[in-house]
């Protein structure tokens, strides 16, 4: 749909206001019959988006919920007397929390565009930017948000069994497995998606003029 409309708009832009107005025999202009015979494919692309949103919202919930319970269940625990975190001054334990958060705000961010897209109105227009630009937010910002999940968990790991690498690196990569697959599975999605919006010009503005 996103493609139909970038041929119609680039159509209408070569063409004069006359032209775009001019009536055919069932009384139609150019932009109500490009209407009428792409409503069943604006439902067939309401249809994908939704569905894709609501899947990709699901681990989205998923990975909010997780890292927002870490933030208070840090690895170590608390010390008893002061109540702060007992790695509190490690290394490790700076990079759980900033990876931790990072997942968890961007987590939300991919949550609430993915809402975003559930509740769009879906119009025509909203095929050509909004609709693509929702759906890249969403996709990068989950993607981010596994990947700083993953991270928390290795820091995590490392804290807790700080002399015992050889049992940390072997389930870190078990761990990696599955957040590696689903973004081996939609990264070309995203590319797709971001190329067919952002890319430069499917057009070729330059050519020379029919003589």
């Amino acid at each position: 749909m996103q493609r139909e409309l970038q041929w119609f708009k680039e159509v209408e832009s070569i063409t004069t206001p006359m032209i775009r107005e001019r009536l055919n025999d069932d009384n139609l202009t150019p932009r109500a019959l490009f209407t009428e015979q792409h409503t069943n494919l604006v439902k067939e692309g309401e249809k994908w988006t939704k569905e894709t949103a609501s899947s990709c919202g699901v681990v989205a919930a998923l990975v909010a919920t997780i890292t927002f319970a870490a933030a208070f269940t840090v690895p170590g625990g608390n010390d008893q007397s002061k109540g702060y975190p007992i790695f509190l001054h490690k290394k490790l334990f700076l990079l759980f929390i900033i990876s931790d958060a990072v997942s968890l705000f961007s987590s939300t961010t991919s949550l609430l565009m993915f809402l975003g897209l559930l509740t769009s109105r879906y119009a025509e227009d909203d095929f050509l930017k909004s609709l693509p630009t929702k759906l890249i937010i969403g996709l990068s910002t989950m993607f981010i948000s596994l990947a700083t999940m993953m991270a928390a968990f290795c820091a995590s790991l490392f804290l807790m069994l700080q002399n015992r690498s050889w049992i940390v690196i072997p389930v870190t990569l078990l761990a990696s497995v599955p957040v590696t697959l689903y973004i081996w599975l939609q990264f070309p999605l995203l590319v797709l998606i971001f190329k067919s919006t952002y890319a430069p010009d499917i057009f070729d503005r330059n050519i020379k003029p029919w003589l």
